[in-house]
């Protein structure tokens, strides 16, 4: 019986695979670099070429290694690559995306039900094309290994060419450097190999236990409750608030005592934004939460969520959507109104005289805004039922997100007319999101991308605040654009909590 096909030597199937990895998955690195360089064309060439015989031998070598050593393991690992950079490219193609550390910490922490709003027929089809069909080839080329003489020559070779390259091409140290993110977030499939082991050890780093805030006292006895609504996704620029031209906010604009502040985001990702939020300071390091520092510190606090990425939440009560439609059955958990619902029976019912509550919400999330709403609130239409749609036709997008807008503009209308009703508590609520959202200017969509490369509709934020009256007054001498730790200290203040980790600086009230 004979082969399928002809066997071929390690040498060949290494240059083959070098070469198809170049074609197939790296045409947006190499774009990338004709048309961010200063170069003239000839140096633009040069530096082009020069990428090119690199990028060659690295994926040889690679190639050339995991055959050798690994044998079967490794054309499985090689299959299983092709499959991640097809998957990659096309991300990189479709919503114009970088690899880089944020996004494969998102991918760490995305549920199924958010990723299968990705999941279309051409999502698949180029899935099939450029990495199913690579990775059949390399499962089933017959290949002769060779001996390790060979192995040793192949990869010092490699080496070699490298290094006199990267020698060669030494003049472009500085647009290497002042590009890194880009380019290391466009190459496959270094790009996800390289930040995967970053995020496992940023996430290793993590594991240790968040820095302790110096212990607060409660200095009052003022029955007082603030409700914290972080807000996923939501940006400043499609707010009616904020100077937009449709109605986003029928509700919210008729309120005088509503408090409208500019804000910016620390990041553009949710782990890293909620983080900012609830931390006294924007810092790598893990502090207090302040969720967990008021229960600490004896608080009554209770954390309802729709969403998922904040960082360790150490409080009695975490409820999610799913556990408060157990306690409200015949309610729709797939709606953030379920986050309010008993609301004020459970603030009424509070033994202590200090009650937080956040609300961390996902009615903006992407990509399938159209799901994030009742139909009630379906106001601007047609409506694109996810992004990739929305990428053929932006204005249908835009109207879904809209309509996303306008729904939590009832939520906190709603939301503030149920703290009204206690007129034996003061009452606050604050409303900030963790990040922005891009809606298809310059070709991008949705978030993630590295602060110093996103646009200002992924980090300019919506920050709401309302008081009860007689709670508190505003500060006169703010910045004109806050920052997410005003939250911090600004919840202190309205907790009465007296601590060394407050900073009147970051208080928005007096």
């Amino acid at each position: 019986m004979k082969r399928r096909s002809k066997p071929i030597s390690l040498f060949v199937f290494s240059c083959i695979l070098s070469i198809g990895t170049l074609l197939l998955y790296n045409i947006p690195f190499f774009n990338y670099v004709a048309t961010n360089t200063n170069e003239g064309v000839g140096g633009k060439l040069f530096l082009l070429a020069s990428l090119v015989v690199m990028m060659l031998a690295l994926n040889f070598m690679m190639t050339y290694l995991l055959m050798f050593l690994m044998r079967f393991v490794g054309r499985i690992l090689l299959a299983i690559l092709s499959i991640i950079n097809a998957t990659a490219v096309y991300f990189i193609l479709t919503y114009s995306v970088m690899i880089d550390a944020t996004t494969i910490e998102n991918v760490f922490n995305t549920r199924y039900s958010e990723a299968s709003g990705f999941f279309s027929w051409s999502l698949w089809g180029f899935i099939f094309v450029c990495g199913v069909l690579p990775a059949l080839y390399c499962l089933l080329q017959p290949v002769v290994i060779g001996k390790a003489k060979r192995l040793g020559m192949s990869c010092a070779g490699s080496l070699a060419i490298v290094l006199l390259v990267a020698l060669a091409n030494f003049n472009q140290t500085l647009f290497i450097t002042e590009h890194d993110t880009e380019l290391g977030g466009l190459l496959q499939p270094w790009s996800y190999l390289v930040n995967t082991c970053r995020v496992i050890s940023f996430s290793h780093d993590e594991q240790q236990e968040e820095i302790k805030l110096p212990d607060g006292k409660i200095t009052d006895d003022e029955k007082a409750v603030v409700v914290l609504v972080i807000g996923e996704s939501a940006r400043k620029a499609n707010f009616q608030l904020y100077g937009y031209q449709r109605d986003t906010n029928p509700l919210l604009k008729r309120r005088a005592d509503l408090k409208v502040f500019e804000a910016t985001s620390c990041a553009t990702y949710t782990t890293a934004g909620t983080k900012a939020i609830l931390e006294p300071v924007n810092s790598d390091d893990l502090h207090e939460l302040l969720p967990n520092y008021a229960f600490r510190t004896g608080v009554d606090v209770a954390w309802r969520t729709s969403n998922w990425g904040e960082p360790p939440i150490h409080i009695d009560e975490y409820l999610t959507n799913e556990q408060l439609g157990e306690q409200f059955p015949g309610e729709n958990i797939y709606y953030d109104a379920i986050l309010m619902k008993g609301l004020r029976q459970r603030i009424e019912m509070s033994l202590k005289h200090k009650v937080l509550i956040v609300l961390h919400t996902s009615t903006s999330h992407g990509p399938k805004y159209a799901d994030k709403y009742p139909k009630a609130f379906e106001v601007f239409k047609p409506v694109a039922r996810n992004v990739e749609e929305g990428e053929k036709h932006v204005g249908m997008l835009v109207n879904a997100y809209d309509n996303t807008i306008r729904y939590t503009d009832y939520l906190l209308d709603s939301l503030i007319t149920t703290l009204q009703g206690l007129t034996d508590w003061k009452c606050a609520m604050i409303f900030i999101s963790d990040h922005g959202e891009s809606l298809g200017e310059n070709r991008m969509f949705m978030h993630g991308l590295p602060m110093k490369l996103a646009p200002k509709e992924q980090y300019e934020i919506p920050f709401l605040v309302w008081i009860s009256k007689d709670f508190r007054t505003y500060r006169s001498d703010l910045p004109p654009v806050l920052e997410q730790h005003y939250i911090f200290h600004s919840v202190l203040n309205l907790l009465s909590i007296q601590s060394p980790a407050y900073n009147p600086d970051y208080d928005i009230f007096r």
